[in-house]
């Protein structure tokens, strides 16, 4: 009679033992490394907040109408007038209405993104996205106007690997950049940027990090320029969508 327990008392037992190791199990859970997101591009660090802090403002008048003419090309024309601001030596810039109209053809599928404007003012706009493969990307965007030295063209190649992004950029007067992020744990990921500008003979690196979950963004950015740039974004509630703040600092 001394040995013997009630059912009910090692039942009890095995089950706040199994409880404890579960707890313990999820406490001590290895990160599978191997397995980790792939993070966004080094250049949209801080996408979340830019969205919002920085909107596109209109002062004027603007009118847009596109035409389909199947599933997959289009044409586009804008009507646009409001006024240009020209930098003063004073602290407010001056105003001269302008008025001009845009023509566009756009042409979109699974894999090709082509895109281009033709302004009255002979400014043509050209962007191109393109899938090489399932993990390569092709961008480029030109801009070809009539004023010296205001044309320019980028090309951009994407890699997206399994938990890492790398990009490599070509601009003329000799630009080149090359980036790289990494995810280092399912939440954070840290990355590193290179660029060379031989037109102006100035080169830099950066480092940035980016911390994320369900709720919150939080991304840091720094340079050898002087650029320092913060963003965190949270999410409050389902009505509340998000709360920002961004700090960027560019010393001279």
């Amino acid at each position: 009679m001394a040995g013997f327990v009630p059912p009910g008392t090692t039942l009890l037992g095995n089950e706040a033992t199994s409880e404890a190791a579960k707890k313990i199990n999820e406490v001590h859970r290895k990160v599978d490394y191997l397995n980790l997101p792939c993070p966004i591009p080094y250049e949209e660090l801080h996408r979340e907040a830019l969205m919002s802090l920085k909107p596109e403002y209109f002062e004027g008048m603007r009118f847009d109408f596109t035409k389909g003419l199947n599933q997959k090309f289009s044409l586009s024309h804008s009507v646009m007038m409001g006024p240009m601001e020209i930098p003063s030596q004073s602290s407010e810039a001056i105003k001269i209405p302008t008025a001009h109209y845009e023509f566009g053809a756009n042409f979109i599928d699974q894999k090709t993104m082509l895109i281009g404007r033709v302004l009255t003012d002979g400014r043509v706009n050209a962007r191109v996205k393109c899938d090489l493969t399932d993990d390569l990307a092709l961008k480029a965007n030109a801009q070809l106007t009539n004023e010296p030295h205001m044309s320019h063209v980028m090309l951009n190649f994407d890699y997206k690997g399994k938990d890492y992004r790398s990009q490599l950029q070509l601009g003329n007067g000799a630009l080149f950049g090359a980036s790289y992020i990494q995810s280092v744990t399912p939440h954070m990921s840290l990355g590193a940027e290179v660029f060379w500008a031989g037109q102006h003979r100035k080169s830099g690196v950066g480092y940035a990090g980016r911390y994320e979950t369900d709720k919150m963004v939080a991304a840091g950015q720094v340079a050898s320029t002087g650029l320092m740039a913060l963003s965190y974004v949270q999410k409050v509630s389902e009505k509340v969508v998000c709360f920002l703040r961004k700090l960027q600092f560019l010393s001279k």
